[in-house]
């Protein structure tokens, strides 16, 4: 397995779209503890989420975009890019 890291990036002025599908985003994220390591939101100076972070573990790039597509917020058509990039920790531990 590797882990990837997914930085999404919210179109602007989309808090309100945000927070409609949090729920679901949520659920979708509970329902894959194997593939989650750490997720959560980028914050603006107001504290407003801007964004995610997440870093999942995957077999490979096409299965971290596949995890990505099937995102609610993806779906919803939250982001105004997402990046996947293979991730190696090298300080520190996760959860």
């Amino acid at each position: 397995m590797t882990t990837f890291a997914l930085i999404c990036i919210d179109k602007p002025d989309c808090l309100s779209l945000r927070l409609a599908t949090r729920a679901a985003h949520l659920d979708y994220v509970a329902a894959h503890p194997g593939v989650i390591r750490l997720a959560g939101p980028f914050l603006n100076d107001a504290g407003e989420m801007t964004g995610s972070l997440l870093l999942i573990e995957a077999p490979d790039i096409a299965a971290a975009r596949a995890f990505s597509a099937a995102d609610p917020y993806v779906l919803a058509g939250l982001f105004k890019w997402v990046e996947i990039r293979a991730w190696k920790a090298t300080v520190g531990t996760l959860p």
